[in-house]
């Protein structure tokens, strides 16, 4: 499995620019795939960035430095290609729609200790109750377990986000606990959820589930 995140990185950096200006799909589930991310995206991230709605649900650090450390630029690409605390790939339906649903990570990633944070962020509103990022997560997941080698993912949702956190125990994931008033948004402070899986939940999860890998063989 380790071949397989080794050639999307390749791909993802071709220098003809085929694989390059469309990126490569890593994992495929039912409904989305998971593809790297291509420098045409930054123009997505661009619009993102601005939707006080992402901003509210999710709060993403991911997003932040996108807007104000590299001031929406093309740097902000290279730097989280060589970033090897974080992989980030975009997520794009099969059917029905004609862009980038949003984006799943995984970020903080200590491979010493085999754990990792994970964040999904579906962008697009009409799409928040069809299932996408409960599929990315997963999708997400199972590569964190077969190509980085983790043994435990967590999670942070904001107490009012219903539909990330019913997502992530749909998932399997376990809450762990509450950071109290830790979060800010629209002038109040709020509690923030924490969440935990392990590989033998993630594993458990899998064999209910379908997902390939397009590059494996």
């Amino acid at each position: 499995m380790i071949d397989v995140g080794l050639a999307a990185s390749e791909a993802a950096t071709a220098p003809d620019g085929g694989a390059a200006e469309h990126g490569v799909v890593v994992a495929r589930g039912k409904r989305v795939a998971l593809r790297t991310i291509v420098p045409s995206d930054l123009g997505h991230f661009a619009e993102w960035v601005e939707d006080p709605f992402i901003e509210k649900m999710v709060g993403s650090d991911f997003l932040h430095t996108f807007k104000h450390v590299y001031d929406k630029g093309a740097a902000f690409y290279e730097a989280s290609l060589t970033d090897p605390t974080h992989v980030a790939f975009m997520v794009e339906a099969h059917r029905g729609w004609d862009h980038p649903l949003g984006v799943a990570r995984l970020f903080n990633i200590h491979l010493l200790e085999g754990y990792a944070f994970l964040e999904t962020i579906i962008t697009d509103q009409r799409a928040l109750r069809r299932a996408f990022g409960i599929e990315a997560g997963r999708l997400i997941s199972y590569y964190g377990v077969d190509v980085l080698g983790l043994r435990r993912i967590e999670a942070k949702a904001y107490e009012y986000n219903l539909l990330s956190i019913n997502a992530l125990r749909r998932n399997g994931f376990t809450q762990e606990g509450v950071l109290r008033k830790a979060g800010f948004q629209e002038g109040q402070y709020w509690d923030v959820l924490i969440f935990g899986i392990l590989r033998d939940e993630i594993e458990a999860q899998r064999r209910k589930d379908r997902v390939c890998y397009p590059l494996e063989g």
